[in-house]
């Protein structure tokens, strides 16, 4: 069993940063692929960005290329998403998912893929 709180959103204006905190609880962090999901208003969940156990590999939605970073510390039990060069169209309920792998990789981008999830993080950027 896997628990997620995030934290960091906010209000931000466009060209500004935020840093997504997402902290896990049990001893199965390392064993999780960690995905970044949002949602808009009135849209699907859409698939931001995901990262392997190791941290080695990440996979990025087109539309966050450049400018958002995952990562992760394992040490810590805690995965992060920096947001860097916001957009309005980033506006939405931000939220952190983990699905306890074997698989090396980071190509988790359905949010089908993903057993935990934690509660969202809005964040708001105004033009």
């Amino acid at each position: 069993q896997v628990q997620l709180v995030e934290s960091g959103g906010g209000l931000v204006q466009a060209g500004g940063s935020l840093r997504l905190s997402c902290a896990a609880s049990g001893r199965t962090f390392s064993g999780c692929v960690m995905g970044w999901f949002r949602q808009a208003p009135g849209k699907e969940r859409e698939f931001v960005a995901s990262i392997s156990r190791s941290g080695g590999s990440t996979y990025y939605t087109d539309s966050v290329k450049g400018r958002f970073t995952v990562s992760r510390d394992n040490a810590k039990n805690t995965a992060n998403l920096q947001m860097n060069s916001l957009k309005p169209e980033d506006t939405a309920v931000y939220y952190c998912a983990a699905v306890i792998t074997t698989a090396p990789t980071s190509y988790f981008r359905s949010h089908s893929q993903y057993d935990y999830w934690g509660q969202g993080t809005q964040v708001t950027v105004s033009s």
